[in-house]
């Protein structure tokens, strides 16, 4: 099934946004010029980073194996899972992005949904490049006070929600392919 028969409203919405430009340039609309280059700079962004991403998630992919995975963030994995997913999640570069690819791929290796929902929600607040950019502007006070009160609530919310999740035997999406 091709991607236009499965998502209508996408291709609707990329030839609406593809329009607007469009009549922005020619129209001389500062907003809609400005929206463009902010687009613009996003995509050249995301054209540098995730090439080496997807080499990196294809290295994990081939390089370690599903039961490693599963021993350590699987279901029969204790609580210390929780921690891999932080440490995990602090050396994310490229914010959120770079952390939903990482966060499949662990799903795929059979990663428990608490452990993943906890990788991405830390991916989101402790990178190690973002705390060393709030440390430097905060002081390192906020930053060990943030850390401290920001990661238990993620992780028990995180495993709490993947609970909740279990209970209603809900499974997330595989691929269609």
């Amino acid at each position: 099934m091709s991607f236009l028969k499965r998502h209508p409203w996408s291709f609707a919405i990329a030839a609406a946004f593809a329009v607007f430009m469009a009549v922005s340039l020619s129209t001389g609309f500062a907003f809609g010029q400005e929206v463009g280059g902010t687009f613009l700079s996003f995509f050249v962004q995301m054209c540098r980073v995730f090439p080496c991403v997807f080499v990196l998630i294809g290295l994990f992919d081939v390089w370690v194996k599903t039961e490693t995975v599963e021993a350590h963030l699987g279901h029969g994995s204790g609580p210390l899972s929780y921690l891999w997913a932080v440490l995990l999640a602090g050396t994310v570069v490229g914010g959120l992005h770079v952390a939903f690819p990482i966060a499949h791929a662990l799903h795929a290796k059979k990663a428990k949904l608490g452990v993943v929902l906890t990788f991405l929600s830390c991916a989101g607040i402790c990178r190690v490049p973002m705390t060393l950019f709030e440390a430097s502007f905060l002081g390192w006070r906020f930053s060990c006070i943030r850390f401290a009160v920001s990661l238990p609530l993620v992780v028990l919310s995180s495993a709490l929600l993947a609970r909740w999740f279990n209970h209603r035997q809900y499974h997330l999406p595989s691929d269609p392919d």
